[in-house]
């Protein structure tokens, strides 16, 4: 039994609303944790809030319609990458501060 597939869309939209919350929290964690590092930790930061960019970008594109509809199917795709890549920065990071 599938529900009113008229709220798809909407729920759609707030799966992208909220892993852009997510990976707005794990950039926030990240800058704070390079703000005691060196400038290597700085320069990982700011690939991270790149890639923070980078979703809300394209989370914003999914949420207005605006584009081009066929760079709408490669969104799913390219969050993906962006979220393994903050989650790579952040072992990265991680790890850089243990030594």
């Amino acid at each position: 039994m599938t529900g009113d597939p008229g709220l798809q869309p909407e729920r759609t939209q707030l799966a992208w609303r909220r892993t852009l919350l997510t990976l707005t929290g794990v950039t926030v964690l990240l800058v704070r944790l390079a703000l005691a590092g060196d400038q290597a930790d700085a320069a990982l930061a700011g690939l991270a809030v790149l890639g923070w960019l980078g979703a809300l970008a394209l989370t914003w594109r999914r949420a207005t319609g605006t584009g081009p509809r066929r760079a709408q199917r490669w969104s799913f795709p390219l969050m993906a990458l962006i979220a393994a890549g903050l989650a790579l920065l952040s072992v990265v990071l991680v790890a850089r501060g243990q030594r």
